[in-house]
């Protein structure tokens, strides 16, 4: 039985479900998923679920993504990225480092963004693509993004169009062919997006990650067991607990654990590991006394109750 996450290196020119298809055939396990949608021509990291570590796949797709573009400055595409068609273009681009890096300090924290046309985002049951390749261009909610971090790489202010590269590390859901386009708004050009890799998503970075040549390799000298991360580990940002026998013979079998019950362990222990979360409403990692991964509950008023048991 394959079980564990599997952090791939999509290469250009597939999309996330393109990937999972692919892995499907190769490791012959019908149970994966993708943990965060990338567009075809982005690279990087990409962890697949397999097998029973699907069920955690909700859990991984909220934790923060990092981001390498190259953001140019002077011209506007219809997909705010270089596949587009030109829509503005600018001769004349006058920039300075200090007018750019007051700029991006703007972006940190929380924003707003209105989804670009082509993307996926449903308005009334329709992805925005489909009514963006029929011509049709309709009024998008902005959503609510976070910025956690928006570093200055280098900057090439002496070409006709302007680069500067760019780390990002924000929120699930931010398009940063979008915060591109924002950027150079804000500094008084149309900008797009020149290229993007993703180099973190969550715990997960981007030299741990195997090829899909290298996934075939790794299936047909055994050696695949090696690059799945179990699942507890998968999700090491929850904190955790450890039952002794009794109680983790309740947790195996589904039952609520009286918190009061777990002796040494406080309320404050349960805090997510980064310091965020509410330990009123903490999701666990529970292990029994002889550290077996049971599964993940939640920490609701005065019990441990049961949200996926593994064990």
């Amino acid at each position: 039985m394959i079980e564990g996450v599997l952090p791939v290196l999509k290469p250009a020119g597939f999309t996330s479900h393109d990937v999972v298809a692919k892995v499907r055939r190769i490791v012959r396990e019908r149970r994966i998923g993708h943990t965060g949608t990338l567009d075809p021509d982005v690279t990087g990291v990409l962890p697949l679920c397999l097998g029973r570590a699907t069920r955690i796949v909700e859990y991984l797709q909220e934790m923060p993504k990092t981001y390498r573009t190259t953001l140019k400055l002077g011209i506007a595409t219809s997909t705010e990225d270089l596949s587009g068609d030109v829509v503005e273009r600018m001769e004349v681009v006058e920039i300075s480092e200090a007018l750019v890096r007051e700029s991006l300090a703007r972006f940190l924290g929380t924003i707003q963004q209105t989804p670009p046309m082509f993307s996926a985002v449903k308005i009334q049951g329709k992805k925005l693509y489909e009514l963006a390749r029929q011509g049709i261009e309709v009024e998008r909610p902005p959503r609510t993004v976070t910025i956690h971090r928006l570093e200055l790489l280098s900057l090439n202010l002496d070409i006709p169009y302007p680069e500067f590269g760019l780390e990002v590390e924000c929120s699930k859901g931010t398009y940063i062919r979008t915060l591109c386009a924002d950027i150079g708004r804000a500094l008084g050009y149309p900008a797009v997006m020149a290229d993007l890799i993703r180099t973190a998503s969550g715990s997960f970075k981007l030299d741990q990650c195997i090829s899909l040549e290298g996934i075939e390799e790794a299936v047909a000298d055994g050696t695949l067991p090696d690059y799945l991360v179990p699942v507890d580990r998968a999700i090491s940002h929850m904190p955790s607990v450890r039952l002794p026998s009794p109680l983790s013979e309740m947790a195996l079998r589904g039952m609520k654990i009286p918190f009061e019950r777990l002796e040494g362990t406080t309320r404050a222990d349960l805090q997510s590991t980064d310091g965020s979360g509410d330990a009123g409403d903490a999701l666990v990692r529970v292990y029994s006394d002889g550290e077996q991964f049971i599964g993940i509950f939640r920490l609701a008023v005065d019990w441990l109750q049961p949200v996926k048991v593994f064990s």
